[in-house]
């Protein structure tokens, strides 16, 4: 695995490659800014990098924009960024993961622990099974492509605000209950009849519509400062920067009106009717280690069943109006 460390501090850069040395079969390569870096990747003699460790406070372009500009580019829109930096506070937390940050590890950092990240960076590297889509236009013309995506896969939505991978999320949750900052919520919107629209869209409009109903959500959450991740099966958990008690289904007809006012359509000019159920809010407060995880998995499971419910409402009106017919 060939990594790029990126720190203003020599002596932290001497101490990574001490600490790479030891993990066996890794290069790494450094720079003192984020410029310098930029440079490196742009030299052909570079080899791709599999793994970025960052820091955040530099000189000229500080290690969140770097971060941004990484991402921008598409060779490592899934490249793993590990943000390696002194700065606690939580906005820069926020700042770096909405940036696209894999990872956060404060300074001064538990040299087994940097050692264990980047080992599982490393298995990450090898295998990295998550997809990337990007919004495209709809007048775009796409070549046939028979490769699906399977329904349970969790997908990186690239160019939505607020949206990271969901392993991100996972660090991000994790993150905050061993710092205990608490005061965040995640909530659960779950795409209705997704397994029908699975079924029946081409794979490129199914991309559009995760991608179309990500940047809905983005948008009726915008005042929370969300960060959004797309956990397959038609539900996206997003952490709210919010611990007073919300109201979902008045958040999912905020999204759901502004899905309506984009026109959804097929490649076929059909329209596409995607509408989302919210579950609970799920408040992180006293979560921690696992159970912090865990959270994410009960937003998931509360926005499927608010889903489910309103299939069976759906199903139990339709039957109840037909009945009183006969």
């Amino acid at each position: 695995m060939h990594l790029l460390a990126v720190d203003d501090e020599p002596t932290i850069l001497e101490l990574l490659q001490l600490i790479i040395q030891t993990l066996g079969d890794h290069t790494v390569i450094t720079a003192t800014s984020a410029a310098e870096a930029l440079e490196l990747l742009d030299n052909p003699e570079t080899p791709a990098i599999d793994c970025f460790l960052v820091d955040i406070q530099m000189p000229d372009t500080d290690g969140v924009s770097l971060c941004h500009t990484l991402r921008s580019k598409p060779e490592y829109q899934l490249t793993p960024i590990l943000m390696l930096t002194a700065m606690t506070d939580k906005s820069y937390i926020d700042r770096a993961f909405a940036a696209g940050a894999s990872d956060y590890i404060t300074k001064p950092f538990d040299i087994d622990n940097l050692r264990g990240r980047i080992q599982l960076i490393g298995d990450m590297s090898k295998n990295n099974r998550q997809a990337v889509i990007s919004a495209k236009p709809r007048n775009e013309v796409i070549p046939e492509d028979s490769t699906t995506l399977a329904l349970h896969e969790p997908i990186f939505v690239q160019d939505v605000d607020g949206c990271i991978t969901y392993l991100a999320m996972e660090n991000y949750v994790s993150l905050m209950s061993r710092k205990k900052l608490f005061g965040s919520s995640i909530i659960g919107f779950t795409i209705r009849n997704i397994e029908e629209l699975h079924r029946t869209s081409t794979r490129y409009e199914y991309e559009c519509i995760v991608t179309d109903v990500a940047e809905a959500i983005s948008v009726a959450l915008e005042e929370f400062g969300a960060l959004i991740s797309y956990a397959g099966n038609g539900t996206y958990l997003c952490v709210l920067e919010c611990g007073s008690q919300l109201k979902p289904d008045t958040l999912a007809d905020q999204v759901n009106l502004i899905m309506r006012r984009m026109d959804l359509y097929s490649n076929d000019g059909s329209p596409i009717n995607a509408f989302v159920s919210a579950g609970e809010q799920v408040r992180l407060v006293w979560k921690s280690g696992q159970s912090a995880v865990d959270a994410l998995a009960q937003a998931h499971e509360s926005a499927e069943r608010a889903s489910g419910r309103h299939a069976r409402n759906l199903e139990d009106f339709w039957y109840d109006k037909h009945s009183m017919n006969i």
